[in-house]
Parts: structure tokens; C-alpha cells; sequence
């Protein structure tokens, strides 16, 4: 897997930074639920261009597309305690393409500390 990162702003305007890895380490033995992917908020956000990650060029739309392709449904989205998608969006957009209604899930029931805050993303290693 390559190495990814959830980003989001706090409401004080702070860059939130979680490393999936470790966010996917801590839900191991989290018991898996299966949601409504209506109750996905992210499907109708503009989720991985909000926070200027890139442009919906084509190219960019396309490269999210082929990541869509090649996903795996075998692994549980991750969902912060308020519901929000923080690893897993590729997933939640192939069972939507493939007409399912609900998808597997592991949310957490308490916040998580993020791992970086307002560290500049291209710092980050990937």
C-alpha cells in the first residue's frame, strides 16, 4: 500500500494530518459494521480537492479513477467518531459504481489525536 495521509481542517483553521498507516494499525480488531453508502456525507463533497489536493483536471480525475479500479472492497472503510471518511473515499466510490448499498466499515468511537499539525504536506514522506 502506498503511504497516504488523511487531511482536515480544524475549526480553528488548523491543518489536521492522520498517517493511514497507523490509522489502519489502531483499528485492527475493531468490530466491522456494514453502513448505507447514502449516509456517506463524502460522496457529495468535493473530498480530495477541498484542501487543495490538486485540481479535477482530467488527468487527476482520471488517475482517481484508475485507484478506483484497482481497490479492494475486502477492507473496512475508517471513519472518525462523527462519521467522516478518513481512509477508504476510493472504496466508498467503487461500491457506489458497482450499484451496492451499504459498505464495510470500522469507526472510531472517540477522536484520535492527529499526527501532524499544520506541518506542510509536502514535507510529509510518501
Amino acid at each position: 500500500m502506498r503511504q497516504q495521509y488523511h487531511f482536515r481542517r480544524s475549526k480553528d483553521g488548523e491543518l489536521l494530518i492522520w498517517n493511514v498507516t497507523k490509522l489502519i494499525e489502531i483499528t485492527q480488531g475493531m468490530s466491522v459494521i456494514l453502513m448505507p453508502l447514502d449516509t456517506i456525507q463524502e460522496l457529495d463533497e468535493a473530498f480530495w480537492y477541498d484542501l487543495g489536493g490538486g485540481k479535477p483536471t482530467c488527468r487527476n480525475i482520471a488517475q482517481h479513477a484508475k485507484l478506483i479500479q484497482q481497490t479492494d472492497l475486502t477492507y473496512p472503510i475508517i471513519l472518525c467518531h462523527e462519521g467522516r471518511v478518513m481512509d477508504g473515499m476510493h472504496r466508498v466510490c467503487k461500491a457506489l459504481m458497482q450499484g451496492a448499498t451499504h459498505i464495510k466499515v470500522v469507526q472510531f468511537a472517540k477522536p484520535i489525536l492527529p499526527h501532524f499539525i499544520d506541518v506542510d504536506p509536502e514535507t510529509l514522506s510518501y
